[in-house]
């Protein structure tokens, strides 16, 4: 994949041909990382008003400005939405943020967690520790390889999968497609849920009409959650949730105080909230 990517007089500018026509710049003080891996071009830098940002192949992932309204939402909507989860597999996300999320879950006993670019991890531990801290749950077992070929291997095992990926483009692509999906269905339990970073029904229609109708054929209950997230191109992204049983448009659990305290994006009332589409985006969902 060509690095999209330019830096022009301090200023990072994300652009890509999945959003042609627009971009987004940040200023940036300061070159933290920046190598090819095996996968892809991985880059860390510091920016000046939005904390560290890690980029993959010119795609910003994330800055530590915004990066809770992503993960705590794509960990916390399926997690609530399940009565009982035990044992949760995470597929891509090696900053650690979504496993970090996933850990304030007492009830959860095993966190598997697998991950095809194991220098993002690196990278993560050692210039993001306040994502990468996920990896110090001693619940979490990593897993390098391809999750694809990971989720086919393990049968009716998960109460829910969460799919934090890149892209559909680069090594993130065939976690866009249905036999990937029929791979998360086979991987649950009796009552599974699984959340996949759901692309942004501004930017990508097509790309969201295809997950919604994959997950619309594949299970019984399906929903498409709308998150905000500031530096992302359009400053929003979704996730795309399917359930063998639970709905997944409110919480079944309560949430302690404690708990809350320790959140900054997600509420029970922002859960339900999310899900409440603008009426272009519904009308789309509604015709597949």
């Amino acid at each position: 994949m060509k690095n999209y990517s330019k830096i022009n007089d301090g200023w990072f500018s994300e652009i890509c041909p999945m959003w042609p026509g627009i971009s987004l710049s940040l200023e940036i003080e300061a070159i933290l990382y920046s190598k090819k891996s095996p996968y892809q071009q991985i880059d860390l830098y510091q920016t000046r008003n939005h904390g560290k940002m890690l980029v993959l192949d010119g795609i910003i992932q994330l800055t530590e400005s915004d990066e809770f309204a992503y993960q705590e939402m794509l960990a916390h909507v399926p997690l609530f939405a399940h009565p009982h989860p035990e044992t949760v597999l995470v597929i891509g996300g090696g900053d650690g943020g979504v496993l970090r999320e996933v850990g304030r879950h007492d009830g959860v006993k095993i966190i598997d967690f697998c991950e095809i670019d194991e220098a993002v991890i690196d990278v993560s531990k050692e210039f993001l520790p306040d994502m990468a801290c996920g990896f110090d749950d001693p619940r979490v077992r990593v897993h390098i390889g391809d999750g694809n070929a990971y989720i086919h291997g393990h049968k009716n095992k998960y109460d829910v999968i969460i799919v934090d990926s890149s892209d559909p483009i680069g090594p993130g692509e065939i976690l866009f497609e249905q036999p990937f999906y029929e791979g998360l269905k086979s991987a649950l339990k009796h009552n599974g849920v699984i959340a996949t970073q759901g692309e942004s029904f501004f930017m990508h229609k097509e790309c969201v009409a295809n997950l919604v109708k994959i997950t619309k054929e594949l299970f019984v209950v399906q929903g498409y959650s709308s998150i905000l997230v500031p530096t992302y191109p359009g400053g929003h992204i979704g996730i795309c949730l399917g359930s063998l049983g639970p709905e997944v448009k409110k919480p079944c659990r309560s949430l302690s105080e404690s708990f809350q305290q320790q959140l900054k994006y997600y509420t029970p009332q922002i859960h339900e909230a999310s899900f409440v589409l603008p009426y272009f985006a519904k009308t789309l969902f509604d015709s597949i």
